[in-house]
């Protein structure tokens, strides 16, 4: 038998952050205040002098950065239109609708969802998945935008160790740990299981602390019911994750949410009873009630109509968030949820193949598929490289439900698949005609015109893109198609750029920075070419130099 091999040390300035993240995630304890003072804000917090809003904001988005390079975010148009139509509807009802929220998927099949600094909100697919309801997954993410609202994460720690190092340390330890590890087997074992954990680690800092959980609680239903969901929710997807583990009863199997969410029958009643005490009127207003009936508030609803649909305009969404297709409830169609998480299903498989098969045993198992199963069989297909057999699926569904455009989105890109390019490209452009500032229509036709690969391709997906140029700094998906769309188009200036912001937005700060000093050193530049690329390299250096400064880097991946 050969000997095992021994693991050599990792740097000093590796464990140094492991060890605060132990610290930090595991030995802090929390006074418990009493029942009465979780309704009080904490007025005297220095939160604020621990880290600033605007630190947490480099931080968490640092942190997005991160687990988008090991690759667990779940990057889809239409997944992010679901979920942030839903979250900022939560947004606009809750506590403080003015702060800044950055939400995000993640492809892991665990039940989980967390909150981290600088309103970095996370929801595995897993917890999609569990859930039978829009309302159910609404009712987690309010919980969390809670735990952002009332600052328990900055604040847990600011009452355990005021003197710590910044607490981004033990938020990108576990970064750390992986990146400084070994290449075998077994350490990239470790790997997954160290950056998977993330997500919890940030959560410990409000683990067990039964006055953040009854405050997140409370003020999580209150939100639900003014964004005009069902405010039991909360109390019925907790039941359900209880009697799960209580039915497998073995501690290994426990959900990550359960971990950091403590579920207990107390705490279930407590939620089931505070969403009774709601009613709304005739008039739209949400009225909170006490036990013997008496009124004590009622506010306006920010949305009414049930838990699938969006009556009103919120400033806060872009225009085609916030208007009727978004709710397929409008025109006769059913809601979105069940076909977003099929959608997840077969996003979150291990491949196209696996999707299939999950299918499959549905159906030989005698169940007949909805038609939301039916899109989800017809994506798995897609994935499976079976463009001819995902047209078979498709092509009914786009007939009974011509409103959904999601599902006439797959059909396109099906009939892509499938040889037939000019079809494709007819049913992309009226798609694109009837919504033309939907950021996933334009995503998914600019991504198949670059597979298609021509120069005049990619002038047509430059210019379908084009519109959403001033608001997608941030956004990874654009800035990667945008990036192959210039290249076919001979913009190699704006593809340069576009590249060097993808690389940033997937973790690899310093690459993009590589990138860019190579981009300036071209002879063709033109001024205001230049002076952007400058700018960018301008605010590229610090945070390539905090990242050393951290440990983290090169981050070529």
């Amino acid at each position: 038998m050969l000997p095992r091999p021994v693991r050599t040390r990792p740097p000093v300035r590796t464990r140094l952050p492991l060890a605060l993240a132990i610290a930090l995630t595991l030995g802090v304890t929390t006074p418990v205040r009493g029942q009465g003072m979780a309704n009080l804000p904490d007025i005297g917090s220095s939160a604020g002098e621990l880290i600033s809003p605007a630190r947490e904001a480099q931080y968490g988005a640092m942190y997005l950065r991160e687990l988008r390079r090991h690759g667990y975010v779940l990057d889809d148009p239409l997944v992010d239109d679901w979920l942030q139509a839903m979250a900022f509807r939560l947004v606009a009802a809750s506590e403080r609708p003015g702060n800044d929220y950055t939400f995000f998927m993640l492809r892991s099949r665990q039940i989980n969802a967390f909150a981290t600094l600088g309103g970095y909100i996370g929801t595995n697919a897993g917890l999609v998945l569990t859930a039978e309801s829009e309302d159910e997954v609404a009712a987690v993410l309010a919980h969390e935008i809670a735990h952002v609202t009332q600052r328990h994460i900055v604040r847990s720690v600011e009452r355990a160790q005021k003197d710590t190092l910044p607490i981004m340390l033990g938020m990108l330890a576990a970064v750390i740990a992986a990146q400084s590890s070994g290449s075998s087997s077994s350490d990239n074992a470790a790997q997954a299981a160290i950056a998977g954990g993330m997500g919890l680690m940030q959560q410990r800092q409000i683990n067990y602390t039964r006055a953040n959980e009854h405050e997140a609680d409370r003020l999580g239903i209150h939100t639900l019911a003014r964004a005009g969901y069902d405010p039991g929710a909360m109390a019925v997807f907790f039941g359900r994750l209880q009697r799960s583990y209580r039915a497998v009863g073995y501690e290994g199997y426990i959900p990550d949410y359960l971990r950091t969410h403590p579920v207990t029958t107390t705490r279930i009643s407590e939620a089931r009873d505070r969403a009774a005490r709601y009613q709304t009127t005739s008039g739209g207003s949400v009225c909170v009630m006490e036990n013997d009936g008496r009124v004590v508030e009622c506010v306006r609803s920010v949305a009414q109509g049930g838990s699938a649909s969006i009556a009103h305009r919120n400033p806060l969404l872009p225009e085609h968030l916030s208007r009727s297709r978004l709710d397929p409830g409008a025109v006769g169609e059913p809601g979105l949820f069940d076909w977003a998480r099929e959608r997840l299903r077969v996003m979150s498989a291990e491949s196209g193949a696996a999707a299939v098969a999950e299918y499959q045993r549905l159906i030989e198992g005698g169940a007949a598929l909805s038609d939301a199963q039916r899109y989800g069989l017809g994506l798995a297909r897609l994935r499976a490289n079976q463009g001819k057999a995902a047209m078979a699926e498709l092509m009914p569904l786009v007939d009974r439900h011509p409103a959904n455009y999601w599902a006439a989105l797959a059909l396109a890109e099906a009939e892509f698949r499938a040889g037939r390019i000019d079809a494709a490209r007819t049913r992309f452009d009226a798609i694109q005609a009837s919504l033309p500032n939907s950021r996933a229509v334009a995503l998914n036709y600019a991504r198949v015109l670059g597979e298609i690969g021509t120069p005049e391709a990619g002038r047509r997906a430059q210019e379908v893109l084009r519109p959403l140029l001033p608001h997608a700094a941030e956004d990874y998906a654009f800035q990667q198609i945008f990036a192959r769309a210039s290249e076919l188009a001979g913009d190699l200036v704006r593809a340069g750029e576009a590249h060097a912001k993808a690389a940033f937005l997937s973790g690899r700060a310093e690459d993009a920075l590589n990138q860019l000093e190579a981009l300036k050193r071209r002879e063709d530049l033109d001024y205001i070419q230049r002076a952007r690329i400058d700018a960018r390299i301008a605010a590229l250096t610090p945070i390539v130099l905090e990242m050393r400064r951290q440990g983290i880097g090169p981050g070529r991946g």
